[in-house]
């Protein structure tokens, strides 16, 4: 027979509080180089909703959802959501200054070279897209190619015990 005392009752009941409470999730905080080598922290746009995109030139998957993410991103910028891109290849600064302004891009969009991991999480193959909440945390990803409306209704639908695990 198994006698517990009070002390054990508590330590009990705390253990199971924590396995039915799920800890809030760290804010993510991320350096970025900018299009002019200048230093930029993920967490600095804190308060909106971030749909973080990494991309190449290369990547003809990339090319054709970026007028879904300049969609969203206009529609967005000024309330509540933003879209920033992430080039993850090497590539110099001018050329891909030019590629933005070919495809008419005006979100901001970072510099990082190639990558398989990020502090949002892995990158098994480009595009891929993150999201994260107005808190900082990431809620989503998808690997493959993201529209406009697919990111509309996620946020639409969203509720705090959908995030997930990176």
């Amino acid at each position: 027979m198994l006698i517990m005392t009070r002390s054990m009752k508590r330590i009990l009941s705390a253990l199971l509080l924590l396995l039915v409470v799920p800890l809030a999730a760290p804010a993510i905080d991320m350096p970025l180089d900018d299009m002019h080598g200048n230093k930029v922290n993920l967490s600095s746009y804190k308060g909106k909703w971030l749909v973080v995109n990494y991309w190449a030139t290369w990547c003809p998957p990339c090319i054709v959802e970026m007028p879904e993410l300049q969609s969203f991103h206009d529609a967005h910028a000024d309330k509540d959501a933003m879209v920033i891109g992430i080039n993850a290849e090497y590539i110099g600064r001018q050329q891909l200054e030019n590629f933005l302004e070919d495809y008419f891009i005006t979100y901001p969009v970072f510099m990082s070279g190639p990558t398989q991991q990020s502090e949002l999480g892995l990158i098994p193959g480009l595009p891929t897209t993150f999201l994260v909440n107005p808190e900082g945390e990431v809620v989503a990803r998808q690997v493959g190619p993201v529209t406009h409306d697919m990111i509309e209704q996620f946020i639409e639908n969203w509720q705090p015990q959908q995030a997930v695990a990176q």
